[in-house]
């Protein structure tokens, strides 16, 4: 099978090269991430995190869920030419040869761009026969450009013979760009027409698939995949071997590939968002300090003790523009439990801000959990100026609101929004005390 002789562009154990090493400088700047989200979609949820709009932002987050649950999954199909992936993927089809939508099937592979079909059995998927890498005799940078390799959700990978040269650099590429595949030995069928033909007295048919299927295990392992899953299949003889299994496999996994999408595209989210709220909460410590240097000027003590009723006002005030800031306040609370179809009390109780100033227990008194507040930065037995203390107490909220608006960005709790599952803030919250607490919606 003839390909580019390009020794910078396809790597070659035999050039003196370490696979893996070469590999990744081939991949380095190749764009790994599918296409599933516009560019529109991001700056659109950016803009509103930038701004602090959590509302907005849950909602666009929501919308580009739902498009990415209603955007088709991408099925790549590849392998050496003759390796009978056409035929393979018309038995997944379910058409004849001779059908009008069937794949080209016959000795010598006649297509150099990829071909897109629908895959009716599952709904929404679709089935992408690609040219082998020897047919197009590209190097294989360009290949898995061309191609469009990051656009495929998963890959089956078929062989008819030999575990190739080829089959290696395309499922170690597959594997560097943290995507899945499956390996489906075709052909089976000859294999032991074949032997039953030639050795007749010696063929036994389970030994022969045991041994086929053993072969690629080692393979694999040689490759560090072996935890691969191998089906051996005959695309004439659908009933026999691993076809049923294999589609059994795909019924099974599809959704888990959803939920890779989902799990990609909030990964990326988490850090856009903790960007963004993080540099919106560093723009308002900005002016913690100025507020807490106003607050000492007016305070009749240098020192901490017991806070006045203006000392709580004031604290309050600053609590409610943090909360307003993120759109943590209650009006934006009520809206975003409506969102998760949740009732407030319960969103309210998987977050930290609203309960700062509020008196929960029956032996504690709100001198005494500020105190506790801000005993958390200095020693019980230190003497604290009434700057620092209310440099700290206005930083600890601003700190707990920010980490509330993180908390209600997370994936868990789109959920519902998508249709995908209940809803449940899985991620455990720190309480006022410290201490980890399982959010109870």
């Amino acid at each position: 099978m003839s390909q580019s002789s390009s020794s910078s562009s396809t790597p070659s154990p035999a050039e003196g090269g370490d696979l893996v090493s070469n590999l990744d400088k081939l991949l380095k700047d190749f764009k790994l991430e599918s296409e599933m989200v516009s560019p529109e979609a991001i700056t659109l949820i950016q803009s509103h995190l930038e701004k602090g709009d959590l509302q907005r932002a849950i909602s666009a987050i929501s919308d580009t869920l739902r498009d990415i649950d209603n955007a088709p999954l991408n099925i790549a199909v590849i392998g050496e030419s003759g390796a009978g992936k056409s035929s393979f993927i018309n038995a997944l089809l379910g058409v004849g040869q001779d059908k009008e939508n069937d794949a080209h099937t016959g000795p010598v592979e006649i297509n150099l761009e990829r071909m897109k079909y629908e895959y009716k059995k599952f709904p929404n998927v679709m089935l992408w026969d690609l040219p082998s890498l020897g047919t197009t005799q590209l190097p294989l940078y360009e290949y898995l450009q061309k191609m469009k390799f990051g656009e495929y959700d998963f890959f089956i990978v078929i062989s008819a013979t030999r575990f190739k040269e080829n089959d290696l650099y395309l499922t170690m590429a597959i594997r560097k760009m943290k995507k899945h595949f499956y390996f489906v030995r075709t052909k089976v069928d000859l294999d032991l027409n074949n032997l039953r033909t030639f050795k007749p007295s010696t063929f036994n048919k389970d030994e022969v698939l045991q041994r086929i299927r053993n072969y690629y295990v080692t393979q694999l392992e040689k490759a560090n995949m072996g935890d691969t899953k191998i089906f051996l299949v005959s695309s004439l003889e659908l009933s026999d071997y691993d076809f049923q299994r294999l589609e059994t496999t795909l019924l099974r996994e599809l959704p888990i590939h959803k939920h890779q999408k989902h799990h990609i595209f909030m990964q990326y989210l988490s850090t856009v968002a903790e960007v963004s709220i993080d540099e919106r909460r560093d723009s308002l410590r900005k002016k913690v300090w100025l507020e807490a240097l106003k607050a000492g000027t007016l305070a009749t003590s240098l020192f901490m003790g017991l806070f006045s009723d203006n000392d709580i006002e004031k604290l309050e005030e600053s609590l409610s523009l943090y909360r307003s800031h993120f759109n943590l306040d209650d009006a934006s609370l009520e809206t975003i439990a409506k969102h998760f179809n949740v009732s407030v009390q319960k969103l309210k109780a998987n977050l930290m801000s609203p309960h700062l100033l509020s008196v929960e227990k029956d032996d504690e008194s709100l001198d005494e959990k500020l105190l506790r507040y801000v005993e958390k930065f200095f020693p019980v037995s230190a003497t604290v100026f009434y700057v620092e203390m209310i440099f700290c107490l206005q930083n600890y909220f601003l700190e707990c609101v920010a980490k509330d608006a993180k908390v209600l960005l997370r994936k868990e709790n789109f959920k519902d929004a998508v249709g995908s599952g209940p809803n449940s803030l899985l991620q455990h919250v720190r309480n006022d005390n410290g201490k980890s607490e399982a959010p109870s919606f």
